[in-house]
């Protein structure tokens, strides 16, 4: 058997969890650092599009103009006309730790990358790192074989962090490798370079958490209301009628797992600065914007051809209906003060008589009144909140809200009044004419009245102590009470029936 030939070292590779160890040698070779992707867990042209369409999305037409001209103009005229806050992206809090630690031992930095010099220059001057900034310019996009170049020229020997296939071609030439959170395939063609990898700083296994965090699956339970008027009707068993309430269900789901995902990013600004919205997949760079701005449209097509297919066309129009309002909502209903918290309380009537519609049965008109008035105290519930958080932290508007720090006092008496009138609907409605078609012992009913007052007003008092900080219905259904009081109510309704 002849000796096998030794096999060639493998690259020296460290990862970000090992010890800190400087730069190989030379203290004066500069550190280039790609920005999206790499510095930033973003794609910084993707949000800067994602925010022109929720300010100006007129100018959108003008962008395939702007391609025409090249890449680079592109940019810039995006850039131009909007300007991302450099201050709350999402950044690789690892990375930026190891950049620190080389400029305290006196290393040049230098920001190289293929995204506009407005938006390079404005995260440069936020983290004060750089000595350098090196950015497309209008004229000339710097990707590629053309970074490439511009780093030789003004740097001459260098080492560079990057994270995507297209830095290949900058690992091959320069000194030492630094690598961001790089997809496994192009990981593999950075070893198999030969060239020294300083560092791989992997990125987390998330696993489905993130897709359905961004799916809001918890928030499908507000689409239960389109059983409502099954139950009412007491048409339960049937079932038909059942499944077609199940299809609506989806249907609903669907559609407004869509414009989850299309508020959140839309909202991008202002849920990073949120304490807890900032930790959603989209704000927080889990998820990219150009994965949202795929999936939004696929969801919204899937609820579309449910309903299309399987339920009546009356209904198909109604979902239509809920998606443009909730769409006018996300791009600006819900920065208009009371507007909004209206809106809300319609989407979720919208629910009920889209349960109506599925299912063929009659609309009734106390259903409706009943939800319109409490669904608005709820919504008043989630701004009080919101308002709380802006007293707490010293601040005076909310960004992207149309509330003062000052209102917490007027939206808690609108929304407690709002609770309360809905209980009177609920009353003037067992003393109809109705309810004796329906009930065998109409005057059981009235057991629902203390029930949803002593409910209503629970709610009301937990939110001024603090404790309802997410949409009421979810806190609803993490609550021990609120099962026990819905128990309750189901009782009622059994022994009157």
């Amino acid at each position: 058997m002849l000796p096998q030939a030794p096999l060639p070292d493998a690259p020296d590779v460290r990862r970000s969890d090992a010890p800190d160890v400087p730069l190989a040698d030379d203290p004066n070779v500069p550190l280039a650092v790609d920005l999206d992707g790499t510095l930033v867990r973003t794609d910084t042209l993707h949000e800067n599009l994602l925010v022109l369409f929720k300010r100006a999305p007129w100018l959108l037409l003008l962008a395939p103009l702007w391609v025409l001209k090249g890449k680079a103009f592109f940019k810039a005229e995006v850039a131009r006309r909007a300007a991302l806050d450099a201050s709350h992206l999402p950044y690789h809090e690892p990375l930026l730790a190891f950049l620190r630690e080389e400029k305290s031992r006196g290393r040049r930095l230098v920001l190289a990358t293929a995204a506009d010099r407005r938006i390079a220059d404005a995260v440069a001057a936020h983290l004060g790192l750089f000595d350098d900034v090196y950015a497309s310019d209008g004229q000339v996009n710097l990707s590629g074989a053309r970074k490439l170049a511009r780093l030789k020229e003004a740097l001459g020997t260098f080492d560079y962090a990057g994270n995507d296939a297209v830095d290949v071609p900058l690992w091959r030439e320069c000194r030492q490798v630094v690598v961001v959170h790089a997809p496994p395939a192009v990981l593999r063609q950075v070893q198999g370079l030969g060239r020294p990898v300083h560092r791989v700083f992997e990125a987390p296994r998330q696993g489905l958490r993130p897709w359905v965090k961004a799916l809001r699956v918890h928030q499908w339970a507000k689409n239960a209301l389109v059983f409502v008027p099954l139950l009412a009707a007491h048409k339960a068993a049937d079932a038909a009628m059942l499944a077609q309430a199940l299809l609506a269900f989806g249907a609903f789901s669907l559609c407004a797992s869509s414009v989850y995902v299309l508020n959140d990013l839309l909202d991008l600004e202002s849920d990073r600065r949120h304490p807890t919205k900032s930790k959603r997949p989209f704000a927080s760079g889990a998820l990219s914007v150009s994965r949202g701005a795929v999936l939004a449209p696929l969801l919204l097509g899937a609820g579309a051809a449910v309903a299309l297919a399987f339920l009546p066309l009356a209904f198909a129009a109604l979902l239509g209906v809920y998606y443009a309002l909730t769409l006018a909502y996300s791009l600006r209903l819900k920065q208009v003060m009371m507007l909004d918290v209206l809106v809300l309380a319609g989407l979720y009537t919208v629910r009920i008589f889209g349960g109506a519609l599925a299912v063929a049965v009659p609309t009734s008109s106390w259903l409706m009144m009943f939800s319109m008035f409490l669904f608005l105290s709820l919504a008043l519930v989630k701004r009080l909140s919101e308002v709380r958080r802006l007293r707490l932290s010293n601040e005076t508007s909310a960004h992207g809200r149309g509330y003062l720090a000052q209102d917490y006092e007027q939206l808690a008496s609108l929304g407690a009044a709002a609770g309360q009138v809905s209980v009177l609907v609920l009353a003037l409605y067992i003393t109809s004419r109705d309810v004796t078609a329906l009930y065998a012992h109409p005057e059981r009913l009235w057991l629902l009245c203390p029930v949803m007052l002593y409910w209503v007003g629970r709610v009301w008092v937990l939110a001024h102590r603090g404790l309802v900080n997410e949409d009421p219905l979810v806190f609803a259904l993490r609550d021990r009470v609120s099962y026990a009081v819905g128990l309750v109510a189901a009782l009622v309704l059994w022994t009157a029936t």
